[in-house]
């Protein structure tokens, strides 16, 4: 078990640590760290990065985070990485034929793994069981496997196959259910106002069969139909009644970015909130080290239940099994290139 470890995950600036990105995460030891465009130059320059951030933090293994899902979301990305599918590609394929759809999500998943764990990176916020609807905000759209809960979540386990094939852990996102927002949580706050008994039908559904994933991402949601007042990531009610309860998920449970507009408050009244919800991970992205302290200012150091759910994410990682990178790629392709469907 890694000891004295405090309740957030850090982004940094740039390429390298500064000095003052050193110091701090020596003295503030966050538990893990997480990856950027930014932060990306060149494989080496990547696998130098993270070395640092591990050497800084003490713990040869703490746990390194990236957004890579494919389509428009992926950090590592031509010329030094392939290009991947948008989740969207494998809900085509699955109305084809869903062995094909979850076949290739599986293998992108698995060719992703390969390209992280090459480079030290250990987590991939992956994957997606938003269901989205007519009328919501772009921000998931073609990201999203498709618009039926059972499909989401049939293609989801597929990907979680591949990424712990591979060696590398997911992060379920973003629960309780992103598809119905109709704003972006970068900028603004969407509130849902569908009924519960809709919800539990349809967006909470999808999660429920992966609530044994060892980790999971918050929405920045208000669902006016069980807390009016706080959005998913700080609302204590439906923490507990809706992702523990309804849901049934008891792995680590990190907030979106603590950074984005849908929250209100200054960074450290967020990530206060953020624990004090039942959260156990303040995720902070943007790298400003002045706002890097105040969440450290609030964040714990990790004991009790959140503790031992972080102890259980990094034991659940499995080694890589035996792969043939290359034929994998070909396979990958025919699939994509059979269905008539663009990557």
């Amino acid at each position: 078990m890694r000891a004295m470890t405090r309740a957030f995950i850090t982004g940094v600036s740039g390429l390298n640590l500064t000095a003052e990105e050193r110091s701090f995460i020596r003295a503030q030891r966050p538990w893990g760290f997480i990856l950027f465009k930014r932060n990306i130059d060149t494989p080496e320059q990547v696998i130098v990065l993270v070395n640092e951030f591990r050497d800084a933090v003490g713990t040869p293994d703490a746990p390194v985070l990236i957004d890579q899902e494919g389509g428009r979301v992926q950090r590592f990305g031509p010329p030094h990485w392939p290009a991947y599918p948008a989740g969207a590609v494998f809900g085509a394929l699955y109305d084809i034929d869903p062995e094909l759809g979850r076949r290739a999500a599986e293998l992108s998943a698995r060719l992703i793994a390969a390209d992280l764990i090459d480079l030290g990176v250990t987590v991939d916020c992956l994957p997606l069981a938003d269901v989205p609807v007519p009328g919501a905000d772009a921000v998931i759209g073609a990201r999203a496997y498709g618009t039926e809960p059972g499909k989401v979540a049939a293609i989801a386990r597929a990907v979680t196959d591949g990424l712990e094939q591979g060696g590398v852990l997911p992060v379920l996102k973003h629960i309780p259910g992103h598809g119905r927002a109709t704003a972006d949580t970068h900028f603004k706050l969407p509130v849902v106002d569908t009924s519960r008994a809709e919800l539990e039908r349809t967006d909470f559904a999808a999660f429920r069969p992966l609530k044994d994933l060892p980790m999971a991402m918050t929405a920045h949601v208000v669902f006016s139909a069980l807390d009016s007042a706080q959005p998913a990531t700080t609302s204590a009610t439906i923490i507990e009644q809706v992702i523990r309860g309804d849901i049934g998920f008891q792995g680590l449970l990190m907030s979106d970015d603590v950074s984005m507009n849908a929250l209100a408050g200054s960074i450290g009244e967020r990530s206060r909130a953020i624990i004090t919800a039942g959260c156990d991970m303040v995720l902070h992205c943007n790298g400003k080290l002045d706002e890097m302290h105040d969440v450290a200012r609030e964040a714990p150091e990790l004991s009790g239940k959140a503790l031992q759910r972080a102890g259980a994410a990094l034991a659940a990682r499995k080694a890589p099994q035996p792969f043939d990178r290359k034929a994998a790629r070909v396979e990958l392709d025919e699939l994509i290139g059979r269905a008539g469907v663009s990557a």
